[in-house]
């Protein structure tokens, strides 16, 4: 079967093209531009559109990254520097990245996130016992910093459960100089 390209498409064939897309989820104002200019007949379009969309408010990078923030927290059980890290993904500008996830998690105990993050991960098993081994522990760390949780707290919840929480700090000091 071979592959057809889709026909350009005009402002009204935009319009219906975004409504569709946005539809099925919600997309950043650059992901959606991004979407369009594959498919425009005309770039300006392409900006016609998305100022029509932006002034009906349907596409509003402000609020998507407010509700981004406040999914992933809530949903996903996900750290603070994680959900910036994904909304810079999705190509948010900084600062309303950085405003919407203060907003997320302010007042946040994350402490309890990491607690419940870790309950979730290794269901039904000891963690105490888990965590006695390095190799586990190390693990543990990397999928709580992974998740964007900071590495004081880190450190701190895992202390609880394993006497040989304090080598942590070698391995973080490892995994940056790797890193660098």
């Amino acid at each position: 079967m071979a592959f057809r390209t889709p026909k350009p498409l005009d402002v009204e064939g935009l319009m219906n093209y975004a409504a569709r897309a946005l539809s099925a989820r919600a997309y950043t104002v650059s992901e959606l531009k991004t979407r369009l200019k594959k498919r425009a007949a005309r770039m300006e379009d392409v900006d016609a559109v998305l100022a029509r969309l932006k002034q009906a408010g349907v596409v509003n990078d402000r609020r998507f990254a407010g509700s981004f923030a406040e999914w992933r927290r809530e949903n996903q059980g996900m750290g603070k520097t994680r959900v910036l890290r994904d909304l810079m993904a999705r190509r948010v500008a900084p600062a309303v990245a950085k405003e919407a996830v203060d907003a997320a998690f302010e007042g946040v105990d994350e402490t309890a996130m990491i607690e419940a993050f870790l309950k979730r991960k290794y269901r039904g098993k000891d963690l105490g016992a888990l965590l006695q081994e390095q190799k586990e522990l190390a693990s543990a760390f990397r999928k709580l910093r992974g998740a964007g949780f900071s590495t004081g707290n880190s450190i701190r919840v895992l202390k609880r459960y394993a006497a040989e929480a304090e080598r942590l700090e070698d391995i973080e000091d490892e995994m940056d100089g790797a890193a660098g």
